[in-house]
């Protein structure tokens, strides 16, 4: 093994970590439009697709932990966009849906991933291909982490 395999421009992570950022900071300007970060914006994406759903299928369908869904559920509550409520047969279940305002949102950000798209001159057929190869291998990653 030579040295080279620990060159940062070999490293697919650092690959992937930098088009993720650059990918994030193109979606900034159109969600300060409708006042979200990107991470809040995931969890409406989700939430638009389902309405009331419980905090741990939320956390688990963005894979992300409960310290880290808790502040942007906080936060999304604070916006006026969703609200909590307890299950009333089991009281530790909490389910987050969206409220009026957070319903409204969705026509205003169903225009986001068209601006994106075109703004930078992207290959739509090439991005769906990157991302069909990207789930193929998180789904193949993640069923060996079990």
């Amino acid at each position: 093994m030579t040295e080279d395999i620990l060159l940062i421009e070999n490293q697919v992570c650092f690959s992937l970590y930098r088009l993720s950022k650059l990918i994030t900071s193109q979606y900034r300007p159109y969600l300060d439009e409708i006042n979200l970060t990107y991470p809040q914006y995931l969890v409406m994406l989700a939430l638009w697709e389902t309405d009331k759903v419980n905090m741990s299928q939320l956390g688990e369908k963005l894979s992300l932990d409960n310290g880290t869904l808790t502040p942007l559920i906080k936060r999304l509550i604070e916006k006026g966009m969703v609200e909590k409520k307890r299950c009333l047969e089991d009281e530790r279940i909490v389910y987050i849906t969206t409220t009026a305002s957070g319903k409204k949102l969705k026509n205003k950000a169903k225009t986001i991933p068209q601006k994106l798209t075109c703004s930078n001159n992207i290959d739509l057929k090439e991005i769906q291909k990157l991302k069909a190869e990207a789930d193929k291998i998180y789904n193949q990653w993640s069923t060996h982490e079990k």
